[in-house]
């Protein structure tokens, strides 16, 4: 596997696809993202990396037109875990998840071709989704929700592992007194 494609971002905002020898629109990066096709963005003077600024523009511009996929509150709640100690976590957590959702719907795809062969394309596809939307939802439910106890579970398990690792010290309850637990 080589190299990714290079795109070059001038002065001028206009993006200028290396391989292609032609300068490109924002859509034309979407397509390269929906096909799969490993790219980078760079500043045509500086060489900074400006692949996720462009691909965040693509992103505001599809959540400016037509259904957004996030609403305002999940965007509110994405912005306060800047700067956040959970930060880190936030971000692994929302990618394993979108792999994982990503995975769910490949195997669909894959069971479909299966079970109805050619015949069912992105346009049944779409409509089988319509249908199937409140089961989707759902069992997405469901999954949020195992996860989410889950990482309670985790949390706890940290928390008594901390308390065993710290009990030979001396520490104080902060309502005063000796720490029952410690």
């Amino acid at each position: 596997m080589g190299s990714p494609r290079l795109i070059k971002k001038y002065p001028n905002r206009r993006l200028y696809d290396t391989q292609a020898s032609a300068y490109i629109t924002l859509a034309d990066v979407k397509q390269l993202v929906l096909s799969g096709e490993e790219f980078a963005v760079v500043d045509a003077k500086s060489n900074e990396d400006l692949t996720r600024s462009i691909l965040l523009q693509i992103i505001l511009e599809e959540e400016s037109g037509g259904i957004p996929m996030f609403s305002t509150p999940v965007l509110m709640q994405i912005i306060r875990f800047y700067g956040n100690a959970m930060q880190g976590v936030m971000g692994s957590y929302l990618e394993k998840n979108i792999q994982a959702f990503m995975e769910i719907q490949e195997r669909m795809t894959e069971q479909s071709k299966g079970m109805y062969g050619a015949q069912f394309g992105p346009e049944a596809w779409a409509q089988f989704m319509n249908v199937q939307a409140p089961i989707m939802q759902s069992v997405m439910n469901n999954y949020i929700d195992q996860s989410k106890n889950l990482f309670v579970q985790m949390q706890d398990q940290m928390q008594d592992q901390t308390r065993q690792m710290f009990s030979v010290f001396p520490f104080v309850n902060p309502g005063g007194g000796k720490d029952k637990k410690g």
